[in-house]
């Protein structure tokens, strides 16, 4: 049984740190006028038209001609033929070249950038060298991650602390005479008030980063505040989660623990409370990464129940610890007897609901394995697989260790056991705490980073990973020759793509050649261009395809005439 046991917290350990969903990012897919070409009439408006619906009001859109000088005359909109559109006026357009700079929020709040290049002919010129602004920006800076890391603890805390008052702990009141859980209550309290202040704080220097605003620009902020999906979404949640705490607050005022049984009123204010909690935590799936995540059913489920369960494991032992500390040593131990077996029932089936939710989303959502150390978002996964990996040992000694001393106290053929029993548990609850609330910052990290992209799972067949800089790479295919070129390799410019394909020293002619680009950093949407033939068996085609520094894959699709189609994959990485 013992072994068993092991085996369940070791495999819940690698659940933990699977993320519960994947989600996209707004991606750039078309411009008017196209990317990197000449047009001889002036455009009146730039159009930027991206894969999702993107908020106008946060998003930052500036057209320069090569002297750096803006070129709009007015503020992005949303076009009102598509929703996924955005409008940019521009002032009458000279003869050159000019750049477009763009900053959007994704509907799952992180900014994503980006830039192009078009010119005004016919005699637009050479291409000059913009000066680009940065192109790679992340929502996980300390103070995100640190507001938002108190705002889930908070929540999923005090969610915790009301289920280990109003079941698990209530029959000690009974059983142990003088027991009393006030400070079970005051500790929810405390939990619900800090969740309260940090999730409209948190939502108002959201607001202020994705606006460009100072924090303390409150006349400026609220009105923004509704405006995105995002921040609706976590108002929603601020609305749903005080409902609840009102629904706890009545559940325990009405609740009398000295009797065995709960009246009427009591059983329907917690059944309300109960439906208050699972509303709260599904509110971060539906307003998050879940909802846009296919099949989102299963996302949303599978988001739901990590939540639930890590709310009844971090609550029940920041109960315990208080429970623990506030006891008068004559009734401790009593106490602790009836709550620690009961809260261990409820700790083993949520560690047995987290294998679940965290094995389908392991199926569902990670491409590769290698994905856990060769990317950023993997290797904070990595932190918080040796932060859950030392909590679950530890909550392997308290089962194995302190609840059957607890229980052979109880029985009275050891009553020697129970206060050993109950000191080992105090220190090891408050060291399972303070890794548990870790592993809940390190998923707060997780969440302000894009997750790998579906496209890794094709890495392993790359032929080669080139950049950053010119690419110049030689490649061989069954019996083809590739030579692959990208110059100059960098994101948000036009880029020359070519590859010259031979065949025993001959030029493979009239071939049908597209490549694919997929960003690897992030979960984007895909392009492909068509390589037209400018030489004998050499392709080529110029675009600024690479829209984003990062890591690139490039899958060069083949079909010489009459032969069987073949395919080429190079890992690229673009600087800025």
């Amino acid at each position: 049984m013992k072994r068993v046991v092991l085996l369940v917290l070791v495999a819940a350990a690698a659940s933990l740190v699977l993320p519960a969903a994947a989600w996209a990012h707004a991606a750039l897919l078309q411009t008017t006028p196209v990317a990197s070409r000449i047009v001889n009439t002036p455009p009146k408006q730039v159009l930027l038209r991206y894969s999702e619906p993107v908020e106008p009001r946060f998003a930052i859109v500036s057209v320069t001609n090569a002297a750096g000088d803006k070129e709009t005359t007015g503020a992005p909109s949303r076009s009102p033929a598509n929703a996924d559109t955005l409008v940019i006026p521009l002032k009458k357009l000279s003869e050159g070249w000019y750049l477009v700079y763009w900053r959007v929020i994704s509907v799952d709040g992180h900014p994503v950038r980006g830039a192009f290049t078009f010119a005004v002919g016919p005699n637009a010129g050479p291409a000059p060298q913009f000066a680009i602004p940065s192109i790679s920006e992340t929502a996980a800076t300390p103070r995100l991650v640190t507001l938002r890391w108190l705002a889930f603890l908070s929540l999923m805390a005090a969610i915790g602390l009301f289920v280990l008052r109003i079941v698990v702990a209530r029959p000690a009141v009974a059983r142990v005479p003088g027991t009393r859980l006030r400070s079970l209550t005051i500790a929810f309290g405390a939990a619900s008030l800090v969740a309260l202040l940090a999730i409209p704080v948190y939502v108002l220097l959201s607001t202020a980063v994705f606006a460009l605003r100072s924090f303390w620009s409150f006349g400026a902020l609220f009105p923004l505040v509704r405006v995105s999906a995002f921040g609706r979404s976590w108002l929603d949640l601020e609305l749903v989660f005080a409902l609840f705490a009102g629904a706890a607050a009545v559940a325990i005022w009405l609740d009398k623990p000295e009797r065995r049984q709960r009246s009427v009123a009591a059983v329907i204010a917690l059944g309300g409370a109960i439906g208050a909690a699972a509303a709260c935590l599904l509110v971060p799936g539906l307003a998050g990464h879940a909802a846009q995540t296919s099949p989102r059913g299963l996302s949303l489920a599978f988001d739901w129940f990590h939540l639930v369960a890590g709310s009844l494991w971090v609550g029940g032992l920041i109960g315990l610890v208080v429970l623990a500390a506030s006891l008068p040593a004559a009734r401790r131990v009593a106490a602790l007897v009836v709550c620690v077996p009961r809260f261990s029932n409820l700790a083993f089936v949520s560690v047995l609901v987290l294998i679940g939710a965290g094995t389908g989303s392991a199926v569902q959502h990670m491409p590769t394995l290698a994905s856990f150390w060769q990317t950023s978002y993997g290797q904070a996964l990595l932190v918080k697989i040796a932060l859950l990996a030392a909590a679950l040992l530890l909550a392997s000694v308290n089962l194995l260790r302190t609840v059957p001393r607890f229980k052979a106290s109880a029985s009275g053929t050891h009553p020697e056991l129970g206060a050993p029993a109950a000191s080992l548990l105090r220190r090891l609850v408050a060291g399972e705490s303070l890794l548990v609330a870790g592993a809940v910052l390190a998923a707060a990290v997780l969440s302000s980073l894009p997750p790998p992209s579906k496209a890794l799972a094709s890495v392993g067949g790359a032929k080669a990973h080139v950049g950053p800089g010119t690419v110049n790479k030689v490649v061989s295919e069954n019996d083809y020759r590739l030579a692959i070129r990208v110059s100059p390799n960098r994101a948000a410019v036009p880029n020359s793509f070519q590859v010259a394909i031979s065949r025993g020293g001959t030029p493979v002619r009239n071939a049908d050649v597209t490549v694919d680009f997929a960003m690897l950093d992030m979960e984007m949407g895909q392009q492909a261009y068509h390589l037209s033939e400018t030489a004998p068996g050499t392709y080529g085609h110029a675009a600024p395809a690479l829209v984003m520094v990062g890591h690139w894959g490039l899958s060069f699709q083949i079909a010489p005439p009459g032969q069987k189609p073949f395919t080429v994959l190079l890992v690229d990485k673009a600087n800025g």
